[in-house]
C-alpha cells in the first residue's frame, strides 16, 4: 500500500470537528481497492516548515476547511509548500491564488461567463445602493472575496439595510433567480478527465446550496446542454496542471451557463451523491504516484 497525506482543518477550530472524519473515510474507502492510505495531517502544522511532509509521494489539500479564516497563515503555507518543492496537487500556486475570488475577474478577462461583478474594498450600504441601480436588479448578493461554504453570504432586497457586512474586500453580484428553480451544477474532474455531475438545490426560501444549509444533491447522468463547454473553456483558461477541480455554474434568465466558483482547493467531490466518481479519484491519484 502507498501512504498519502491528507491536510485536514486546524484542531483548535471545533467548527468541523464532527464533519471532517467523515469526508476522510470516504477518500480513504475511495482510494483503498487501488492500494493507496490516507494519513491526516493538520495543515496548521506546516505553515513555516514543510519537513514533515517530505517523506510522502504525494500531498492533497483536500479538507483544509477553514482556511479562509486565517487565510494570511493559509498564504504563508502555500509560499511554504511551493518553496519545498512538495509534490502536493493541486499546487500549492494554484492554492494561493483560487482562495481569492477575484480570480474569477481574471477569468472573465480571458472570455469566461461570470455575473454581472462589482469588486468592492469594503462593502458600505452606498455600494450596495449603487449597485442595485447598476445592474437594474431587486436582489442582490454580497460575498467576501476570501470565503467558504456561503460564510458572511448575504442576500438583500432593494431597501435592505446592509448588516453583518463582509469584512474587507468583497463582491456584489445581481442575485440569480434560477438558483431556486434550476439549481447550481457542478462538473467534477479528475486527471483531466470528466467524471460525474452533480446539481445542487436550496430549500424553499434559501438561496444558499450547501448541505448545511439543506441544500439537496443529485447526481445526474450527463451535463446539461452547454455545461461541459463552460466547464471546459474554464480549465483552458486556468492554465494550470490540476489533480481535480469542481466546476460550479448556474444558467441565467436567458439559460445562459455563467461560472459561480473553480473549485481547485478543497471542494466536496459529493461522492455520497456519485460513489461511481471514487473510482475515478483513485485512478487519476494512482496515476500521479
Amino acid at each position: 500500500m502507498t501512504e498519502v497525506a491528507v491536510l485536514t482543518p486546524d484542531p483548535s477550530d471545533p467548527s468541523y470537528a464532527g464533519q471532517w472524519p467523515g469526508v476522510l473515510e470516504r477518500l480513504g474507502a475511495a482510494l483503498s481497492p487501488a492500494g493507496i492510505t490516507v494519513a491526516p495531517t493538520p495543515w496548521t502544522q506546516h505553515i513555516a516548515d514543510a519537513g514533515a511532509l517530505k517523506r510522502f509521494p504525494l500531498v492533497l489539500p483536500l479538507i483544509v476547511w477553514g482556511y479562509h479564516r486565517d487565510h494570511d497563515r493559509w498564504m504563508q503555507a502555500c509560499a511554504t509548500w511551493a518553496e519545498a518543492g512538495l509534490p502536493m496537487l493541486n499546487p500549492p500556486s494554484v492554492l494561493g491564488w483560487n482562495s481569492d475570488k477575484s480570480y474569477l475577474g481574471r477569468l472573465a478577462d480571458k472570455g469566461i461567463a461570470i455575473p454581472q461583478t462589482v469588486w468592492i474594498d469594503s462593502p458600505t450600504q452606498a455600494d450596495v445602493d449603487a449597485a442595485f441601480d447598476r445592474f437594474g436588479t431587486d436582489q442582490l448578493v454580497v460575498k467576501p472575496r476570501v470565503s467558504g461554504g456561503a460564510w458572511r453570504t448575504l442576500r438583500l432586497s432593494r431597501g435592505d439595510r446592509l448588516t453583518d457586512a463582509p469584512q474587507g474586500p468583497a463582491m456584489i453580484q445581481p442575485y440569480l433567480p434560477t438558483i431556486e428553480t434550476e439549481g447550481e451544477t457542478s462538473l467534477l474532474f479528475f486527471g483531466g478527465r470528466l467524471s460525474h455531475v452533480v446539481n445542487k438545490r436550496p430549500v424553499p426560501g434559501e438561496f444558499r446550496v450547501q448541505v448545511q444549509y439543506g441544500g439537496g444533491y443529485t447526481a445526474l447522468a450527463e451535463p446539461p446542454a452547454g455545461a461541459l463547454a463552460l466547464a471546459e473553456a474554464t480549465r483552458t483558461a486556468v492554465g494550470e496542471e490540476l489533480l481535480y477541480a469542481r466546476i460550479d455554474m448556474a444558467p441565467d434568465a436567458d439559460g445562459r451557463w455563467l461560472l459561480m466558483e473553480a473549485e481547485l482547493i478543497e471542494p466536496d467531490f459529493y461522492l455520497g451523491s456519485a460513489p461511481e466518481g471514487g473510482r475515478n479519484f483513485a485512478e487519476a491519484v494512482r496515476a500521479r504516484l
